[in-house]
């Protein structure tokens, strides 16, 4: 994962919001992105990706005003050498400079503090915010592309006042969506918290905020992490009228680009140890991969990371037949999108190439998965109940 490259900048803003100073500020590099340049981003072209290598943010603004709900009782923010830009974001949440004059971007994306595995701690309560609260959504966009979504995420996301999600996400989604929304909030990898901070706290200051993610939100999302964080603040999900709006998950949508090789039991792993240590990856593997599930492998490859792939073909291995059917599926939905049918043996080899990487999604066959007419299939156990 890359480092994001903020420019430092200091910002003269001004609150509209309503919540009173309490929390930490956020870094410029997950600061309050403004529409205009949202719309500039998604000219890039990129697609979506679980993890890896992030956006850069473009220069941090200035005097920006808050169009969100908390009031300020600073009018600037301090900046030091080396670190990004602290201005209050646009949601609700109180900022104070001093916590964020001494964090510094991280390799992922996110600013951290000195402290690299201290826990962030959550800003503004629901005390701190006067408003009628207004609703928050948890909204999949399916696989990437625009016809990939679901009219029920689109009506959502028309209906926002704000929307929240990560750079790339925002990217993806279409013009009609981006110019009726009043205020996009993006941030790059790993800013995963402060951008669902951010998102509850403007749905407590009063707007309606859509959270976005690829997939499904309850797929290795941000689903949960909202109803944490509304908890931790005190406020309820009921509260915010919270509501999750599913999307096409990347197993489901890249499985059907190989032809039906999840039909029977499976289950979803991601080699991705940010959040899970890898023995409990490990075990996973080696519990699935022995009992005969279909498999899906999300996050298979980085460069920072490469043990954990070669570690999965080894267990996998290990339970399974080299000729084992894999379906290989790189940059889904998107214009680089790659798809191959490998043997399980073969899989090792390809963690050098351009076709594994964090865009590439694995769909491990079991026992039974074959290959007929260039496709996957499992086969579900109507043959041993129906003559067909």
């Amino acid at each position: 994962m890359s480092t994001d490259n903020t420019t430092d900048a200091s910002t003269e803003t001004e609150s509209k919001c309503g919540a009173s100073e309490a929390g930490e500020a956020r870094s410029a590099s997950e600061s309050a992105s403004s529409a205009e340049r949202s719309s500039a981003d998604r000219s890039s072209g990129q697609g979506p990706r679980e993890d890896g290598t992030a956006a850069s943010e473009a220069e941090a603004e200035t005097d920006t005003a808050s169009k969100c709900g908390a009031s300020s009782a600073s009018s600037s923010t301090e900046t030091s050498p080396d670190t990004s830009d602290d201005s209050p974001s646009k949601c609700g949440a109180s900022s104070s400079s001093e916590s964020s004059s001494s964090s510094s971007s991280s390799s992922c994306g996110a600013s951290s503090s000195s402290e690299s595995d201290e826990e962030e701690e959550v800003g503004a309560t629901v005390d701190d915010f006067d408003a009628e609260p207004g609703q928050l959504i948890a909204v999949g966009l399916g696989p990437g592309q625009p016809e990939g979504m679901t009219a029920r995420a689109r009506s959502a996301l028309l209906d926002a006042e704000h929307i929240v999600g990560y750079t790339t996400y925002v990217e993806l989604l279409p013009d009609e969506i981006t110019e009726g929304a009043d205020d996009i909030y993006n941030t790059p990898m790993c800013g995963e918290v402060s951008r669902t901070e951010e998102a509850i706290d403007r749905a407590l200051a009063g707007n309606d905020v859509a959270i976005i993610g690829s997939g499904d939100p309850n797929v290795y999302a941000l689903a949960g992490l909202a109803l944490e964080i509304i908890e931790s603040k005190g406020a309820t999900a009921t509260m915010l009228d919270f509501d999750v709006v599913p999307g096409v998950p990347a197993a489901q949508s890249c499985a059907a680009r190989v032809g039906a090789p999840l039909v029977n039991d499976t289950v979803s792993i991601s080699l991705s140890d940010h959040l899970t240590d890898m023995p409990t990856i490990e075990s996973r593997l080696h519990a699935a991969a022995k009992e005969g599930f279909t498999i899906t492998i999300y996050n298979p490859w980085s460069r920072k990371r490469r043990d954990n792939y070669e570690k999965c073909c080894e267990i996998l291995l290990e339970h399974r037949d080299p000729e084992t059917p894999v379906g290989v599926v790189h940059a889904a939905g998107r214009e680089d999108e790659q798809v191959e049918i490998v043997e399980l043996g073969e899989l090792p080899e390809l963690g050098e190439t351009d076709l594994v990487d964090m865009t590439t999604t694995l769909l491990v066959g079991n026992e039974d998965t074959y290959v007929w007419d260039d496709r996957m299939v499992t086969p579900r156990g109507y043959e041993t109940k129906y003559d067909y």
